[in-house]
């Protein structure tokens, strides 16, 4: 009797488009019908995640990617596909180390939280070092010597944090997003939402209820620096993945409100604003370092759900790239090939930003360069150099909910996009192979 109500279940569920998928029952390799791109997937267990799509999740060997499952922290060897457990129990993810490979992760407990490392190889587990009451842990710098995040003087009232699903954006920016409407009424509606958003506690019209301090904690000493205090909210803190001092972070909150892309060094000093915004209701925001960790990228809106731009900024000369891509190939997180010669996207929901046109795929991205025509320009190299992005579709997303962020990352030999998605029912890790498959 009790198979047969599980029969009945399933054809219910199927009847009604809620189509409830057993872990057997997806696919583990196919190709695409939409796209003719083969898609693997990559973990085995119901609700497997990879990881936000600026935190290292690869060995520095480039051969395997260390991801979550409800049952603790697992490899996968990107070439077999073989998937080993390096620490049971669940474990968030903090990121693997650019040097050593080792997988960190915050514990909680009492008296406090603390660091902690799996060697992904050895399955060494240890403690790295106590984390001090108060202190928010957002990232590893390269040389594995420093960890990044900050520190909240003050929580405002009210305040409510988003949590890791959002990794601290706010519910307007992420793929759920603020609802648009065609035509000549999208601006004027993501102005009133705007207004509603500044509105919220935590939010604030300029975002100046917080008080906030960038930190450092030193892995061997546990010392604390604390530097750059702000009325802003800071957040997204990240270390170059070439230079151990640089940082980037962003003031959150409502974006078209604020300058939100900000560089600084761990010793206080070079704080400079990415992006200052030129006109009312302009966006910017999910930064990332380049592969070399000489330029920041970002997602660009001039205005807000408008005029869709991936945007460069080069740290060392101030040179500025944009390139233009269609409001339905935006997505909600961009990145960049090992390369730098392609870039992918995750797409975005039916609500998000660029709504109702938004398409929901995993994209990959060939930018292509004006050239320079300066006429009698008296600095040219201050002009911003623009371009446009070629689309290509790799995967259907149509049945992923958003509400969990697709998050691409390329391979380190940049064949492959990582992905997670939610496409079957429950959360998977999967790949896309860049080049399309032969017939």
């Amino acid at each position: 009797m009790r198979n047969v109500k599980r029969v009945c279940l399933i054809a219910l569920l199927a009847s009604t488009g809620n189509v409830l998928y057993a872990q057997s029952s997806i696919p583990t390799d196919w190709i695409d019908p939409d796209t003719g791109h083969r898609v693997v997937r990559l973990s085995r267990e119901d609700g497997s995640q990879s990881s936000y799509f600026h935190q290292n999740e690869f060995t520095p060997d480039g051969k395997k990617l260390v991801f979550t499952s409800p049952t603790g922290l697992y490899t996968v060897d990107l070439q077999t596909r073989a998937i080993e457990q390096i620490r049971a129990g669940r474990t968030g993810l903090l990121c693997v180390g650019r040097k050593t490979g080792l997988a960190y992760y915050l514990s909680r407990g009492e008296p406090g939280a603390a660091l902690w490392a799996v060697n992904p190889g050895t399955k060494e587990d240890k403690k790295v070092i106590d984390v001090p009451r108060g202190l928010s842990i957002a990232n590893i710098n390269c040389d594995e010597t420093l960890a990044g995040g900050t520190f909240d003087l003050k929580r405002p009232q009210g305040f409510t944090g988003f949590g890791a699903r959002g990794a601290g954006v706010p519910p307007s920016n992420r793929g759920q997003d603020a609802r648009d409407t065609q035509g000549q009424d999208a601006l004027a509606t993501a102005a009133r939402r705007g207004r509603r958003e500044a509105q919220r506690p935590g939010f604030g019209s300029s975002n100046t209820d917080r008080d906030m301090q960038l930190i450092t904690l030193d892995l061997k000493t546990g010392e604390v620096s604390k530097f750059n205090e702000s009325r802003a909210w800071l957040n997204h803190v990240q270390f170059s993945p070439t230079d151990p001092h640089q940082m980037l972070f962003c003031h959150e909150g409502t974006w078209q409100l604020m300058d939100r892309t900000w560089i600084i060094r761990t010793d206080g000093t070079g704080l400079t604003n990415v992006h200052p915004r030129t006109m009312n209701m302009e966006i910017n925001g999910h930064e990332f370092f380049s592969p070399d960790g000489r330029s920041i990228l970002y997602d660009l809106q001039t205005p807000r759900s408008r005029v869709f731009w991936l945007a460069r900024y080069d740290i060392g000369t101030g040179k500025r790239t944009w390139y233009h891509l269609k409001a339905n190939e935006w997505s909600v997180h961009f990145n960049i090939a090992p390369d730098q010669t392609l870039f992918c996207g995750d797409g975005g929901g039916p609500h998000s930003v660029a709504a109702p046109d938004n398409g929901q795929w995993i994209y990959l991205f060939r930018p292509h360069l004006i050239p320079p025509v300066t006429g009698g320009a008296s600095d040219p190299e201050k002009l911003i150099q623009s371009g446009h992005l070629e689309a290509e579709k790799l995967v259907n997303l149509a049945k992923h909910d958003y509400a969990l962020e697709p998050n691409c990352q390329f391979t380190p030999d940049g064949k492959w996009i990582v992905f997670r998605s939610n496409m079957f029912g429950r959360s998977h890790v999967f790949a896309v192979e860049v080049a399309k498959a032969k017939p």
